[in-house]
């Protein structure tokens, strides 16, 4: 199944081009302000991305620039502006396409359609991979499954290696013991959720410098675990 992007503040819009979408068989996620769905389209491994021009954090320009730098999928800006300035700018920044609000949600669909039909065309199916995750001093190589911190490489069991490439591909997202049970373990959270606990401390015992007082692997008290980004 495709996954889509959608980086909109606006949630009844969201909402609608999630409905669609989904209805269209397509994987939805959404990002409410700039910076959260920058760090979502950097490490998410979304097959297009729905980008509002007008955000909180962060605009949208300044959004496609960033993902321009580290991905080649499709990119379709959403803006009530109808200036050309912007749109050039836009498309000069390295957007896909236009669509204007209000929009009709089947033509969205149609556009996100082609344009994911156009991509696989250009690259002949074959979607181009980051290779690496890098946050601070953490490096994890997805293709050799490597992760090195400062420099030095560390070895990782492999659920501890799935915990922490889920946790790096979802940057500064929090997710409760049952959610990483399922996600990392393939089971329904019906188990002995408590073992996530468990290979969370094993993993912060090999790449924090300070497993007391972690970095990266941050317990949110009451709802679960998240990887900080910056």
């Amino acid at each position: 199944m495709q996954k889509i992007l959608i980086i909109e503040d606006d949630r009844d819009i969201a909402a609608i081009e999630q409905d669609y979408l989904e209805l269209n068989n397509f994987h939805v996620e959404i990002a409410a302000d700039g910076i959260s769905g920058l760090e979502q389209g950097l490490h998410g491994d979304f097959d297009l991305i729905l980008l509002d021009l007008m955000l909180p954090g962060m605009d949208g320009f300044a959004i496609c620039r960033r993902l321009r730098e580290e991905t080649n999928v499709p990119i379709l800006m959403v803006t009530a502006r109808r200036e050309d300035i912007d749109k050039i700018r836009g498309l000069g920044l390295g957007a896909d396409d236009y669509i204007e609000k209000p929009f009709s949600p089947s033509v969205l669909v149609a556009r996100v359609r082609a344009h994911l039909a156009r991509y696989e065309r250009l690259t002949g199916g074959q979607k181009i991979a980051k290779p690496e995750l890098r946050v601070g001093g953490l490096r994890l190589n997805t293709e050799t499954r490597r992760v090195f911190v400062n420099g030095r490489e560390i070895e990782l069991k492999n659920r501890e290696y799935a915990l922490l490439h889920f946790l790096m591909l979802h940057l500064d997202m929090v997710f409760s013991r049952e959610e990483l049970y399922e996600k990392i373990w393939g089971l329904e959270a019906m188990g002995d959720n408590a073992t996530v606990a468990v290979h969370i401390n094993r993993v912060r015992e090999k790449i924090e410098q300070d497993p007391s007082h972690p970095r990266y692997i941050q317990t949110v008290w009451g709802a679960g675990y998240r990887f900080k980004g910056q």
